[in-house]
């Protein structure tokens, strides 16, 4: 399979050039535009050319950290920064020379292009870099808890994904469209059976309750197992390392004859202090908390996670099964919300629909992801296997 690719936009800015200067830089997801990380730094008196330079090293060290073999697409709206790293334009000023030199030594030469792109194209470093600044000014270091960028510049992206963040051309973006691609990877996404919390609708996320499958979620798991089986097209069985999980994957592993393979990247959200409550009992005891969390997907739960955090970790899980099971059907045995996250990127959808999805225990949905990068959902909440 193709290496993947991540697109890096970086930018930086200085308040008087030379004067306070900070940078931002985002890694993105190419197919759906979702931020993968974020950075961004203050980084006092210095020039805008330097925080530029600045921006884009921490760009693709963020880009790194996620897969040193991805191939990246850095995307700045400093042309100098763009015609130096291409290499049409000489470095002469000496303060440019080791930053360029220590941009190039973070990933090879050949796994790295340079794109200039115009700075309105570029909200979301930018708002990072001015976050950094405005931090900086008060004393203080930038927080990813508390920025903004990905929701300020994500309005319009987040129902139709730009264009340039594709890795085919328009005429292309449509799946099946095409020419044959090969046969799709396609994720056949189950959430876990019934726990005893399950029917009284209670926060069961990671942070703290690991409850087993009840009687009746095991006899789920024994009617989806039979399903599988009779259906013959599952190739391998993968799952989030929680109880109710690993029962459920175990349950159709030993049936299908395949091993069930544990992956931390799709676990539930951990809810914090909301675990084992009620929804009505979290909104009795923390009414402003669950109105900044129904109002944003990066606010969390009080000692818990965003759903941006779960996107993220989300979204790479993925990356690194599509890379493992290329051209396979995988039955991934998860939950709600990571389960309504890979629906979610996989149609491009907005955020807020995380909100308008219902999803039963037990329930089959599967998307199916092609060689250019796009994805179509084949499946959604199928409980016809419990009847």
């Amino acid at each position: 399979m193709a290496a993947r690719t991540f697109v890096v936009e970086a930018d930086g800015g200085s308040r008087g050039n030379p004067g306070p200067a900070g940078y931002g830089a985002v890694v993105l997801d190419p197919a759906s535009g979702e931020p993968l990380a974020e950075a961004a730094e203050y980084i006092g008196t210095a020039t805008n050319n330097v925080a530029e330079y600045r921006g884009l090293i921490a760009g693709l060290r963020a880009a790194h950290a996620l897969d040193p073999d991805a191939r990246i697409r850095v995307r700045m709206d400093s042309k100098l920064v763009v015609e130096q790293m291409s290499g049409r334009w000489k470095i002469k000023h000496p303060d440019m020379r080791p930053l360029a030199a220590e941009a190039k030594t973070v990933f090879p030469a050949d796994q790295v292009t340079y794109e200039w792109i115009p700075r309105e194209r570029n909200k979301h470093a930018d708002r990072l870099a001015n976050e950094a600044m405005d931090a900086g000014k008060k004393g203080k270091k930038w927080e990813p808890s508390r920025s903004t960028a990905a929701l300020a510049s994500a309005t319009a992206a987040a129902t139709v994904p730009d264009p340039e963040l594709l890795d085919e051309p328009k005429e292309t973006a449509a799946a099946g469209w095409g020419g044959d691609m090969g046969p799709p990877t396609t994720f056949v996404l189950l959430r876990h059976g019934e726990t005893l919390l399950t029917p009284e609708k209670r926060f069961s996320g990671s942070g703290g309750t690991d409850p087993e499958l009840s009687e009746k979620g095991r006899w789920q798991a024994e009617r989806v197992a039979e399903s599988l089986a009779a259906r013959g097209t599952i190739q391998a069985v993968v799952s989030s390392p929680l109880k109710r999980c690993r029962e459920t994957a175990e349950t159709v592993g030993r049936r299908l004859g395949l091993d069930v393979r544990i992956d931390e990247g799709v676990r539930e959200t951990d809810f914090g202090a909301w675990e084992g409550l009620t929804f009505a009992e979290v909104k009795e005891r923390y009414p402003a908390e669950l109105d900044a969390w129904l109002g944003s997907p990066k606010v969390a739960p009080p000692g818990g996670e965003s759903f941006a955090a779960v996107a993220r970790r989300v979204a790479l899980s993925r990356d690194k099964l599509l890379a493992r099971y290329a051209g396979k059907t995988v039955l991934v045995v998860s939950h709600v919300t990571p389960v309504k996250l890979l629906v979610r990127l996989a149609l491009g959808a907005p955020p807020e629909s995380l909100y308008r999805m219902e999803l039963s225990a037990a329930a089959l949905s599967a998307v199916a992801y092609y060689a250019d990068g796009n994805a179509s959902l084949r499946l959604f909440n199928d409980t016809s296997h419990l009847r």
